[in-house]
Formats: C-alpha cells, structure tokens, sequence
C-alpha cells in the first residue's frame, strides 16, 4: 500500500533510518534517492540538487565563518572580559549572577549566531560562578544559562536566520535588524523572572563593582564589545554583505583574541579552524539533505496542497501565525532546529505569502519559537548541553527551566500578535514591507 505512494514511502525510510542512528542529513539524502528509483526518474537528479544548491548560494558561507568567530571567542579570553564587564553592570542586584547570565548572553549573541556556542562559551564559567560557596543550585544555574542561549541566534548574527534566508530568499540584512528587538524582548522577560525568583528565593547580593571601575572595565572588554558595532555597521552602511561581514567578524575575532589580548596561540587557533570544519560538515550534510528532500517535496506539489488545505479553514493570517506556533512547538520537542527550518518552514511559507504575512516577521516567529524548542522537555539540546557541563541531572534541569520556559512562550506571543515589534527597526532602514 504505502508502495503506491512514493511521498508516503520517502517518508517512512527517512523516519526508520533516522530511529535507527543515520544523521537526519543522510536519512533525507537516502529516501528522496527511493523517491527517484520508485517515480522511475534519473538518480543523478539528487547530486544535481545537492550541488547546485550548495555551490549556487553566495549565502551559506556565512555560516562556517560565523562558526569560526565563535569558537575563537570561547578558546580566548574574550568571554572573560564580557562576564567581567556583565558582573559590573547588573551584578550588584539580588539575584545578580542570574542577571549577569542573560545579559552576557546578549552581548555574546551579537558575536557568535549559535546558541549552542553561547551555552558552551559562557556556560561553564558562568555556571561554576552562580555555584561556588552554593549561591545557586546547579540547577538553577544551568536553566537559566539554557534559557538565556536562546537569546544567541535571535540578536544579529544568527544562523538560522540565514538558513531562513536561504529558504525564503529574504534579506539577510533585514531579517538581522528584524532580531535586535525580539532578542531584547526575550532578554527582559529572562530577567523580570530571575528578579522575581531571586526575591521568593531570596538569592545573593553579590559584592558591588564600584562605579568608578567600570569606565576602566568597558575599556578593557572594548574590543570585544565592538564586534556587534563592526559587523552590523559594516553590512548597513553597505560596505560589506553579510557573508563578507561574517569573514570579517571571523578575522576580528582572530586579531582580537591573538594580538590585543593573546589569549591563544597559533596551535589553539589551528585546533578552532578544525572544529569549525566539523561543525559546519554536521550542518552542511543537513542542508544538503534538506536540498534534495525539498526537490522531492516540491514535485510532490505539497506546499500548494496546503495551501489550499489551509484555505479550506479561511484561517486568517493570526489564525495560521498561531497554529504554526503550535505545530512547532510540538516540533521542537522531537526534531532538531535545523532540520525544522530547512524541511518543514519552507512548506509553511507559500501559505504565510498567501496570506499576506511579512516574510521577516515570519522569519522571526519561526526562529523564536524554535529556539524556545532548544530549552522544551524531553529533547531540547541546550537541555543536555548544560546538564553535561554542569554535571547535574537532566530531571532537575527540567523542573528549574520551566519557569524561564513559561515567559518566553509570553514574550513569543507578544511578537506574534505584535508585528511592529519586530519590523519597525527594519523599516527604519528603508525595509518596506
């Protein structure tokens, strides 16, 4: 029976490969390929989608080079000079190492895109901070450093952003400014509940930085704060694409980090360039399975068949806006972010055009709510990142995120239902949709 549906059939090999063990990137690759041998069409069509799709996008170079700052960032001693920075700011509140946390965060999302380079750069020193002489469950502090690497691909840089671009053939540029909003909505909500879980639990106040030291502590952590400014600055002026932005980042961070604060070496650098190249080879086997499964998709004629599907409900666009919510929330609880973005938004989006839906905004409610996927029992990556690093059970993880869960579902739908949120940074910049 499911023989006379190839669709049908594509669908189950990829599921039972990938329960199996097979890399979702492989199992698509493997059932778009039975796809071809069942329709009787040519084998060599699935290395034409794969190439052309991989060598064809200007765009997906970012992503390794943004890969690479990053894991500068965490092998230097620039996170140091961040957390420093952070701890002078907001740490002399109740519950200021939680708030040092999230806003550490911010700033490192303006450098790396990844969430989980945020978990990982920040997470274990900001962790073993929150817990020294017990001023904090572990975790406590590992909820809240998972929670708040969420933050990371929604503030510019962000790689999904660019995978979404790269699916929607949206700006890179808009979809960067469309961020910074959203991201500092997620940041505040983040905060507001560490404030009020610090007073019922009557966290620590640490000792103040004085004032007069942060104007010498901003000087220090400069160079490192300047990335965001030269990376953004670079691709608004328009002096810089985003991909040459993304070089750019990656070769600042490299100076940085070996010539102002020589905190590496040429050895260590070395050993970052080769974990950047296993990770974007981790990405790029899931973008090119999602390259060729979208072929299969496309020939299928299922984005226009829900389309109509979903007309037949006369849903308006909050109406699907919400029920996309909802899918992906419950999508997030299985599928990996990635996967997500490059095989199911892209059904999504000829109805989101359909009805009218701005193509950025719908970006970011897409990308928020599968970050918020990130930190979702019983799958959620950035669970598991943290419970590794802090060495605390994932169960007790669980019952401490819940709380930082439950607001940024809030601060999600604040921007589903508040669009301006997300594009009035956008149209300043001449955006005009």
């Amino acid at each position: 029976m499911i023989a006379s549906h190839p669709f049908a059939l594509t669908l189950v090999v990829i599921v039972i490969l990938s329960v199996l063990g097979l890399p979702i990137g492989l199992s698509m690759i493997t059932g778009s390929v039975v796809y071809l041998m069942v329709t009787g069409q040519d084998l060599s069509l699935a290395a034409e989608q794969l190439l052309q799709g991989l060598f064809n996008s200007y765009t997906l170079l970012a992503i390794p080079l943004f890969i690479f700052a990053a894991n500068l960032m965490n092998l230097g001693s620039l996170s140091d000079k961040q957390l420093a920075w952070c701890n002078a700011l907001v740490g002399r509140f109740r519950g200021g190492l939680g708030h040092v946390n999230v806003v550490a965060s911010l700033v490192f999302s303006g450098m790396s895109g990844s969430a989980v380079a945020d978990a990982v750069g920040l997470g274990r020193i900001i962790i073993n901070m929150m817990t020294k002489d017990g001023r904090y469950t572990p975790a406590y502090a590992a909820a809240i450093t998972a929670a708040s690497a969420t933050i990371g691909p929604i503030i510019p840089p962000s790689i999904p952003l660019v995978l979404y671009a790269l699916v929607s053939d949206t700006s890179i540029g808009y979809l960067f400014l469309g961020g910074v909003i959203p991201g500092l909505v997620m940041g505040a909500a983040l905060i507001g509940m560490n404030a009020y879980l610090a007073r019922r639990h009557n966290f620590p106040v640490e000792q103040a930085v004085p004032l007069r030291q942060l104007p010498r502590m901003t000087w220090i952590a400069l160079p490192a704060l300047m990335m965001p400014v030269v990376l953004l600055g670079g691709i608004y002026s328009g002096v810089m694409t985003p991909t040459e932005a993304a070089a750019v980042a990656a070769l600042y961070a490299f100076l940085v980090s070996l010539v102002l604060y020589r905190s590496i070496n040429r050895r260590q650098a070395y050993g970052a360039l080769l974990d950047s190249a296993r990770s974007m080879a981790s990405v790029g086997i899931l973008i090119a399975g999602a390259l060729v499964f979208n072929y299969v998709v496309t020939k299928e004629n299922i984005p226009n068949s829900l389309q109509v599907f979903m007309t037949a409900f006369d849903l308006s666009p909050l109406g699907f806006l919400l029920l996309v919510n909802l899918l992906l929330v419950v999508l997030g609880c299985l599928l990996e972010g990635g996967t997500i973005l490059l095989v199911i938004v892209p059904i999504f989006i000829p109805t989101a055009q359909a009805l009218g839906i701005d193509m950025v905004h719908f970006g970011l409610v897409v990308t928020v709510n599968i970050m918020i996927g990130l930190i979702t029992p019983p799958y959620g990556l950035l669970l598991f990142v943290v419970a590794s690093i802090s060495g605390t059970s994932l169960r007790s993880i669980v019952a401490a995120v819940l709380p930082f869960l439950a607001v940024l579902i809030g601060a999600l739908a604040f921007l589903t239902l508040v669009p301006d949120a997300v594009l009035w940074l956008p149209r300043m910049f001449g955006y005009k949709g």
